[in-house]
């Protein structure tokens, strides 16, 4: 395999969609280092897995010799990202942003490497763009055109409120590939129309359009809605290695493998000898062990991986777990519902007066951890282990009603 073939099987891997790939294979072949823009608003202080799938992707860029744009939203982010949204989102403070941004910039050479990655902000240029200026760029596009995203037409005919400003997210994301002359710029699917308005404004400032490349979303821990600090489903790459290890544990086999396919450096050989292993009788739960490790080692180091699998073993009495534990799904009103309602709900007390005595004696445990708080309420898209004494288990994942 010619090694501009190699390149663009690495490129492809994992990928959703590349706009255009003809185009990226023309910028390749110029042998030039191009120039790879992900942008990323500084709405929360942590980055989690689910940003991990882009970065990932840019370090795969760098590793063939590729200039990385880390563009940090701090103009864009005081306007608050629009896409998926069916309501108008409270902008961030000039303070949060600046503090958030400032977190980011700690946590990415986790993965990236500080000498081929550049880290800029949107607010350079745009806090030097006078309204005369914003007025020219917001002519760029037609309200029209804004309406074929799907977020802003489900809430125009659903007759729900768009901003004006709203409306100039996607510009500004649009005019910052113009500002740094990106080559191809990164998004997940929901990015997608943002991503062709970077495009549609390099032709019309004369520069060669960006190639777009789109990665999958990546679903949170309830296998459900997509990883967010907000729903609580996340995985920081912050988090404590114990934590963190112990959250990848409570995924469900079915969800480890889509955990792997994105997030894993193993070769795709490699993953097809794990999947292989399981089919043919290994336990699922020694690979999402080993992927544990890894995702752990990535962001600590080898030592507290190890001791992160040893703690979880001795919190789940040396891995022993009944192989026939259940797996349920509960539906609830109000976003979250009791422990002890749960407890019943999952078969696991005969009734909520059970489980409260239960937990009362100390004989009831979440991952491993006893629950002392008779009060407690599990909010959806959580899923964990529950344990009621020595015999009893489920994992149960909780959703919306």
């Amino acid at each position: 395999m010619s090694a501009l073939n190699e390149a663009l099987t690495q490129i492809k891997q994992g990928t959703e969609e590349i706009l255009l790939e003809d185009e990226l294979r023309t910028r390749l072949e110029s042998g030039k280092s191009l120039r790879i823009k992900a942008g990323f608003d500084p709405t929360a202080p942590d980055l989690h897995l689910g940003h991990t799938v882009l970065l990932n992707k840019l370090r795969q860029f760098q590793k063939l010799g590729h200039t990385i744009l880390f563009l940090i939203g701090d103009f864009t982010g005081m306007i608050g990202d629009p896409t998926g949204k069916n309501i108008t989102r409270k902008p961030l403070s000039r303070e949060d942003v600046l503090e958030n941004a400032r977190t980011y910039q700690t946590q990415i050479y986790k993965i990236l490497d500080p000498d081929t990655t550049q880290i800029c902000f949107n607010s350079e240029w745009m806090n030097k763009m006078d309204a005369g200026s914003l007025i020219k760029l917001a002519a760029q596009h037609t309200v029209a055109r804004m309406l074929e995203r799907d977020d802003f037409n489900k809430r125009y005919t659903g007759g729900q409120p768009i901003a004006i400003h709203e409306f100039l997210y996607p510009l500004i994301q649009g005019y910052d590939s113009v500002e740094l002359k990106a080559d191809v710029e990164l998004g997940g699917t929901d990015q997608k129309f943002n991503l062709l308005v970077g495009r549609e404004l390099q032709k019309q400032a004369g520069q060669t359009p960006q190639v777009v490349l789109t990665m999958p979303i990546l679903e949170g821990l309830d296998g459900i809605q997509k990883m967010s600090k907000s729903l609580n489903n996340y995985i920081g790459i912050n988090e404590p290695p114990e934590q963190m290890f112990g959250k990848l544990m409570s995924i469900s086999d079915s969800l480890m493998w889509r955990y792997i396919d994105l997030l894993s450096f193993k070769t795709p050989a490699e993953i097809q000898e794990w999947k292989q292993s399981v089919e043919d009788g290994k336990n699922p739960r020694d690979i999402k062990v080993a992927f544990s490790q890894e995702i752990v080692e990535r962001f600590h180091n080898s030592t507290a991986a190890e001791r992160a699998y040893e703690e979880f073993v001795a919190r789940f009495k040396h891995g022993k777990l009944p192989e026939d534990m259940p797996e349920l799904i509960l539906k609830v009103d109000n976003g979250e519902i009791a422990i002890a309602n749960l407890l019943k709900q999952a078969g696991l007390t005969p009734s909520t007066s059970e489980a409260m005595r239960m937990i009362k004696q100390g004989a009831v445990k979440i991952d491993g951890e006893r629950v002392s708080d008779r009060s407690l309420k599990i909010p959806v898209a959580s899923n964990h282990v529950y344990q009621v004494g020595k015999r009893r288990f489920a994992r149960v994942m909780i959703k919306d009603n």
